[in-house]
């Protein structure tokens, strides 16, 4: 049975194991390599993803197929100029093979609660370009674009733009 509850310090590990298979994912697409370097969070991944657990402004759950730990989400909140507070979910990543089975919405809908009873008045959430799948899964769970990120390659850092003009 699919589940999602709050991550614990005894999921560190797989959530660094699964944080990795994002990286990898996410880095051979466009716009990948940049959301690495700003976007993710840093090196050690561990110490990263304890700290999240730590802060009450955060929460981090784990999605599970029969108890076995299949997916991860992480998401922050912040308060905006006008004292409202605003969530970001940072991270949010099931198995390949997991997916299409209801992991994802278990961990969006224990997201959409946390940043519910924060007070949040919207939840931000990435979705690379081209990342079809991404984008549908949020739209099904009633999320809609509020901006576009444009972006223009500079010498001195490689994107995956630039190897497409390669």
């Amino acid at each position: 049975m699919e589940a999602s509850r709050p991550a614990g310090a005894d999921d560190i590990p797989r959530i660094v194991e699964l944080a990795r298979l994002l990286r990898v994912e996410l880095g051979s697409m466009k716009g990948g390599p940049l959301w690495a370097a700003r976007d993710s969070l840093p090196e050690p991944l561990d110490a990263s993803y304890r700290a999240l657990l730590d802060r009450d402004d955060a929460c981090v759950v784990v999605g599970t197929i029969d108890d076995v730990v299949f997916g991860y989400a992480a998401v922050t909140t912040e308060t905006l100029r006008s004292g409202e507070r605003l969530a970001v979910i940072t991270d949010l990543f099931v198995e390949p093979d997991a997916r299409e089975v209801s992991v994802g919405d278990a961990m969006i809908a224990d997201v959409i609660a946390f940043c519910t009873t924060r007070g949040c008045i919207g939840i931000d959430a990435i979705a690379l370009p081209g990342h079809r799948a991404t984008k549908n899964f949020f739209e099904a769970h009633a999320f809609t674009a509020r901006a576009l990120t444009m972006h223009h390659s500079l010498d001195g850092f490689v994107t995956d733009d630039a190897r497409d003009r390669a």
